[in-house]
This record gives C-alpha cells, structure tokens and sequence, in this order.
C-alpha cells in the first residue's frame, strides 16, 4: 500500500476522486480546473493556494507513480487528467461507492468524526445512518493487506472519535497509538447520542430564531408616537 504521498499529492488525487462522482460531466479535468478544486475554499481544509507550476510538478511526481494519467483530448492541446488511484483495470486498490467517498472526503479535509464524515460525504454516496458510516470506516481499518484508514486517541471532552488516512507522510500517519488501533465502538447507544446532538442543536437555532421573531413582534405592536 502507498503510504509516503505529500500534503499537495493527497490534495491533488482527493480533489480527482471527489469531481470524477460529483462533476462527472467536468471529468477528467483539466490543469486550471484541478488547480481550482485544490485551492477551493469550501471543503477544503486547509485552504490551499496552489499554482499551476506547482500543480504540474506534482502531477509529474504521480504519474511515475502511476496514480494519474495525464492525456490530451482528441483535437484539443488541453491536457486532461484522471485519477488511477483506485479501481482502475490494473490497480490493487478496490473501493466500494460508500469507501471511496470516505477516503476522499479525508484527504480534503483531514481527520474527522464518523458524524462529520456521514454528512460530509452524502454528497458522493447513500449512507443509511450512522450504523452505515460505521460499517464504511470498519471495512476500511480491516483492509487487505494494510489498513487504509486509523483511528485517531480521543480528544480531551470529545465524544467522538476521529479517523485519518494512512496514505500520508506526516508524523501523526506514521506513530499509531492504542487507541488508535481500535476501532471506534458500534451500540444502539452511540448512534443516540449522534441523533440526541442534531435535535439538541436545531432546538437552539430554533430558540434564537423565536427569539428574533417576538422581538420584532412587539416592536410592531408598539403605539406610534
């Protein structure tokens, strides 16, 4: 399994795999517009500003690694590019529709909560609930013949535990600790609390949303001088 790509590689092949299911009309793409998807600022974490050099360089360092191929359109001198990071003809690496979105969504945007990733990754495929999402992350911390995702120790006060992809260079890919040889647990329980969370929170927004709308009532009803 690959496990030494730099911060603009992961960014480059996140932001293939994510426009090849949500622009498929716009895929493959080209350089201007993959230099845009990386820079994006929506979904994006961190916000990156990538030139097209160094775009192009980066794409050079993956095409030796065979994870891009780089064509030109018939008649056209715009080169197009596509992702061979994953279920290609020749390739090892076999994701289903539910795990390609996870591993996309984080080389995105970096570690996430099963939470933030079932809502994240709905726009690139159907998760049933949070039981669903749980069962996507396990599948992919049991991977043959490596794991493809970790999860991560829990944060001080967090209820949730994080995941990372082991794809990256950085320190924390490459120092596991217990914890995160653990896969996070799976009850009736956890999926509660998730939903608890949501109602809890749109309670609030209705609050101050009702909050609002009294005060400008009774400013209305005031008496005119």
């Amino acid at each position: 399994m690959m496990s030494s790509l730099n911060e603009i590689e992961i960014r480059i092949i996140g932001v293939l795999l994510e426009k090849s299911v949500t622009t498929p009309e716009q895929y493959p793409l080209s350089v201007n517009a993959l230099t845009n998807g990386c820079n994006q600022k929506s979904n994006r974490a961190p916000v990156m500003q990538l030139s097209e050099t160094e775009v192009r360089e980066t794409l050079d360092s993956l095409k030796t690694k065979r994870l891009v191929q780089v064509s030109s359109g018939f008649g056209s001198r715009v080169d197009k590019i596509t992702h061979r990071f994953c279920n290609t003809e020749f390739g090892d690496l076999k994701l289903s529709e539910q795990q390609l979105a996870i591993i996309a969504e984080l080389f995105l945007r970096g570690p996430q909560t099963p939470g933030e990733l079932r809502g994240r990754c709905s726009r690139m495929a159907h998760f049933s609930g949070m039981a669903d999402m749980e069962t996507a992350l396990e599948s992919l911390q049991a991977y043959q013949p490596d794991p493809l995702i970790r999860s991560m120790p829990r944060e001080p006060g967090k209820r949730e535990i994080r995941y990372q992809h082991c794809f990256g260079d950085s320190d924390a890919a490459s120092e596991p600790t217990s914890a995160a040889t653990e896969p996070a647990p799976r009850s009736h329980a956890t999926n509660h609390t998730h939903e608890l969370d949501a109602v809890k929170q749109e309670l609030e927004t209705l609050r101050h949303s009702l909050a609002a709308l009294s005060a400008r009532v009774a400013k209305l009803e005031q008496p005119e001088p």
